[in-house]
């Protein structure tokens, strides 16, 4: 069935060094791309003769089959189910319900992506391990995204994952990124003697050129088109140029050849087509059905149309397209009742119901019903897509107008679920064309402002939010707050940009019924925030804050997060960040794991654990490659400010500007501020420090504001702008005095401290409280004002004192730029400062390595370090066999003395 290669010198160097590697323990992944017929599938048959040194396993996408969750990537994966037992429990529950195993939470597909990543490492621990995947424009939504999370993440299992992709000129974002070769028509030479191998007699060699010219040396072309033409009707090509896309001329072709054939051979070739999976006793069952008998096939056989052996086979997309193309409506329909009434429904419900969904003629509430429940089973498998197409389809069959609502607004919240917010408006403008009850209507303006605010956070979002609220008020009070809440939140988001707004969202909010639960008092609090200030509000933001403690709240963070900044409750910081990126990389929950990565990170820098920070930032990085996702990149930038790292930090900071003036975020703007002025302040630039913070504390942003006050505060006093500190040692003590924490009297402590004449007290105070409330970024920072005061009083030695401990802790957090100025102060009182390098030994990990390593350190098991790090456990066991080898050591208790 499959053709020779001609040719193809370099595809097939590129194909036979990559199945080199796999084979030495590399993993590679790689796209094919080209158009139909140019020879990838041949390709690939190359590849997986030149692999037979390992497990060969082969999946290809069904257009018929594009809507069927996980149906390519059970195809691929079913050879590999006895290695489930080895995986890590939550990875292995979440593959087994995606796969209908069993039952159990619907998984995330981060979790199904790690899941099959550890499935292949564990084959490949074995014998090396080759996946490929053909007619990648098929694969159904869920295999394309797992697949190539996987492709993002292999490193050294000795595994190659390789996609062929017809060029149609749309783009696929989930392969973006990837490695590609792209294989174009064969050289005229070669193209010459293919074609050659099939005209049926002499044929001018000017015409000859001409055919090659015409197809682009595309094989199939080559092969197929001039397939039943006479030499005379060869004479002129293929009957002039024509302006049609190639492909659909060899479709066309085939569809000839079929034409041709007697009416059972067609129905035969039609059912294959319809019949997705290749299942030939299945297909045989049908056409019994049918009234076709088995010596109906022949025909098609002898064509080379089609190969019934164990699977049913094409000898090329086209050929299935062509077949499926030629039925008419009502055979098609036919075609697809009888394997409706072949399949099983215990076994396969969902093609059961799909087959009936094509084989009626109009509404039908009962074939409705079932596609309905196949969308129950899709999302319990976690295949939002999947479920998404079952509803519109079931919306289809139904005649009821409320139901069919109901479906409409059900998929356009299962496409939003699953990340497909582009299909959502149609869906929702569809749902609206019926009447609408006020819930319903209710429903699709909150999911239409819903989609909106993740699309663009900025202004735009913000009323069709409120507007929402507005009618759920009467209709569902729970649901009106929490879209109030994500309407504040919103306007939060917007700050200076459109500041009055707020003010309305407030005012609406506060007449809602108020909530006892999370959600309610972090509405409530947020609402007198605005409306009434900081010290009315701060009780209730804090019971808001108490009242978070299950996990289902943590959906919450992206506005708790800031809100225990605003209130000083490290506490509350460290406890829901610390569970948030456990809960979020235990069930690959991409909804939570981004912001909860980026708070974390940042709760971190000021525990002045910077390295730690940077492995979360780090992670942030590595799931924005596996997803192909656009992350803002918020952890880094703070991060690159206390580190002091220039110009890699002015380069974040200019850009996060940019970004946030061009979206209208005041808020992503205030923090860009605040990060430049907290970069200049370590460096010792205060006048630049002092521009940026005013700019920055110029609208009293969430959290931010308080933030921005200490550095602006720093850095008035240094330049001598006392007047200008004082005013902001005012406003902050309007808040610190309210909060009333450990950490709000240490920044209270300590702008008393700098704008003091008799400042000692107020020092030893905010390092009290700094060190008590474990904020040790801050605590340095208190010893090393405290260290300059001393020195401009010349207290020279107890100046020494302070800037020791100052530049010890910063030396070990990694905070260079205030390092520096730390070793800066200490010279100035006459010590002198040797530089700390980094130990020898380290620096010949990479950064991989040093993430690996100190997850390690911290007591990570292999399983945990790569659920972390997107890794199959095997990748971080070869890792950390390399680092023991790079440090000279054999354990990881050897490992702990290493990195301190």
């Amino acid at each position: 069935m499959r053709g020779e290669l001609h040719g193809r010198r370099r595809e097939r160097e590129a194909l036979d060094r990559l199945a080199q590697e796999v084979r030495s323990g590399s993993s590679r992944a790689l796209v094919l791309r080209g158009e139909a017929g140019v020879g990838k599938t041949v390709l690939l048959d190359h590849l997986a003769e030149q692999a037979a040194f390992g497990r060969v396993l082969r999946a290809a996408g069904v257009e018929l089959e594009s809507e069927i969750a996980y149906s390519a990537l059970q195809q691929l994966c079913a050879p590999l189910m006895g290695y489930l037992d080895r995986l890590p429990e939550p990875q292995r529950a979440a593959l087994s319900t995606a796969f209908g195993l069993s039952a159990g939470t619907p998984p995330e597909p981060l979790l199904v992506g790690l899941a099959v990543l550890s499935l292949f490492a564990e084959s490949a621990a074995e014998r090396p391990l080759i996946c490929i995947v053909d007619d990648v424009q098929w694969l159904d939504r869920m295999s394309e995204l797992i697949l190539t999370f996987v492709a993002r993440r292999l490193d050294s299992e000795s595994v190659a994952l390789v996609f062929a992709l017809r060029t149609l000129g749309e783009e696929r974002p989930a392969l973006s990124g990837l490695p590609e070769l792209t294989v174009e028509g064969l050289p005229t030479a070669d193209a010459l003697v293919l074609l050659d191998s099939v005209l049926p007699g002499p044929v001018d060699a000017r015409i000859r050129d001409r055919i090659v010219a015409e197809t682009r040396g595309n094989p199939l072309a080559l092969l197929e088109l001039p397939r039943g033409l006479s030499p005379t009707e060869l004479a002129f090509g293929f009957g002039g140029l024509s302006a049609a896309p190639l492909a659909g001329r060899v479709e066309e072709n085939f569809q000839r050849r079929i034409a041709a054939l007697p009416a059972d051979t067609r129905k035969v070739l039609l059912t294959a087509a319809v019949e997705p999976v290749g299942d030939v006793p299945l297909l045989w069952r049908a056409l019994e059905l049918l009234g076709v008998g088995p010596d109906a096939a022949t025909p098609a056989e002898a064509e080379r149309l089609i190969e019934l052996g164990h699977r049913t086979q094409f000898p090329h997309p086209l050929v299935r397209s062509a077949a499926w193309r030629s039925g008419k409506a009502a055979d098609l329909r036919e075609v697809h009742r009888a394997l409706a009434e072949v399949t099983d429904p215990a076994t396969d419900p969902d093609r059961r119901a799909w087959h009936r969904a094509h084989a009626v003629t109009g509404p039908d509430e009962e074939v409705a019903d079932e596609l309905e429940r196949s969308a129950d089973r899709a999302r319990a498998r976690g295949g939002r897509s999947a479920a998404a197409a079952f509803l519109e389809r079931a919306a289809e069959l139904t005649i009821t107008p409320a139901r069919r609502a109901t479906l409409l607004i059900d998929a356009a919240q299962s496409h939003a679920d699953a990340g497909n917010f582009t299909q959502v408006p149609e869906l929702l403008a569809a749902a609206e064309m019926g009447t609408l009850q006020p819930l319903q209507r209710a429903r699709v303006e909150r999911l239409r402002a819903h989609v909106a605010f993740v699309l663009n956070p900025g202004r735009a979002a913000g009323p069709p939010l409120l507007a929402a609220a507005h009618r759920l008020l009467e209709l569902d009070p729970a649901a009106a707050r929490e879209t109030y809440l994500t309407a504040i939140g919103a306007a939060i988001h917007t700050g200076r940009f459109d500041d009055p707004f707020l003010r309305e969202v407030a005012h609406a909010a506060a007449e809602a019924p108020p909530g006892t639960d999370a959600a309610g008092l972090l509405l409530t609090g947020l609402t007198s925030w605005v409306l009434d200030g900081y010290a009315a509000a701060a009780p209730t933001l804090n019971s808001a804050l108490d009242a978070i403690q299950s996990d289902e709240d943590l959906h919450l963070l992206w506005l708790a997060a800031p809100v225990a900044h605003e209130v000083f409750r490290i506490d509350v910081l460290n406890r829901m960040s610390d569970r948030a990126v456990r809960v979020a990389r235990d069930t690959g929950a991409l909804s939570i794991l981004p912001t909860a990565l980026a708070v974390r990170a940042g709760v971190l820098h000021y525990l002045g654990r910077l390295d730690d920070s940077a492995a979360l930032v780090d992670e942030a990085e590595a799931l924005m490659r596996a997803t192909g996702s656009a992350l803002q990149a918020s952890g880094a930038v703070p991060l690159a400010a206390y580190r002091g790292h220039d110009p890699e930090a002015t380069v974040l900071i200019d850009a996060m500007f940019q970004e946030a003036n061009s979206r209208a975020e005041g808020w992503s703007l205030a923090i860009a501020g605040f990060c430049r002025a907290a970069l200049h302040n370590g460096q010792g630039d205060y006048q630049a420090a002092l521009t940026a913070a005013r700019d920055a504390a110029a609208y009293p942003d969430l959290a931010i504001y308080t933030w921005t006050l200490g550095e602006l505060i720093e850095a008035a006093t240094r330049t001598g702008d006392h007047d200008q500190a004082k005013d902001a040692r005012d406003r902050l003590a309007a808040r610190t005095a309210a909060a009333a924490t450990e950490w709000s009297q240490g920044v209270q402590a300590l702008a008393d401290a700098l704008t003091t004449p008799a400042a000692e007290a107020k020092y030893r105070e905010a390092i009290t409280h700094f060190a008590g409330s474990g904020l040790a970024m801050q605590e340095a920072r208190a010893h090393l004002l405290f260290g300059e005061w001393l020195r401009r009083a010349n207290r020279r030695a107890d100046a020494r004192a302070e800037l020791r401990i100052a530049h010890e802790s910063f030396t070990r957090m990694g905070a260079e730029a205030f390092t520096d100025r730390a070793a800066r102060e200490l010279q100035a009182t006459g010590e002198a400062v040797r530089k700390r390098a980094t130990a020898p030994d380290q620096q010949t990990l990479t950064p991989q390595e040093t993430q690996i390593a100190r997850l390690a350190v911290n007591g990570h098991t292999n399983p945990e370090i790569g659920a972390t790090l997107f890794l199959s456990p095997r990748t971080v066991e070869w890792h950390l066999r390399k680092i023991f080898t790079k440090l000279g050591i054999t354990s990881r208790r050897e490992l702990a003395g290493t990195f301190h």
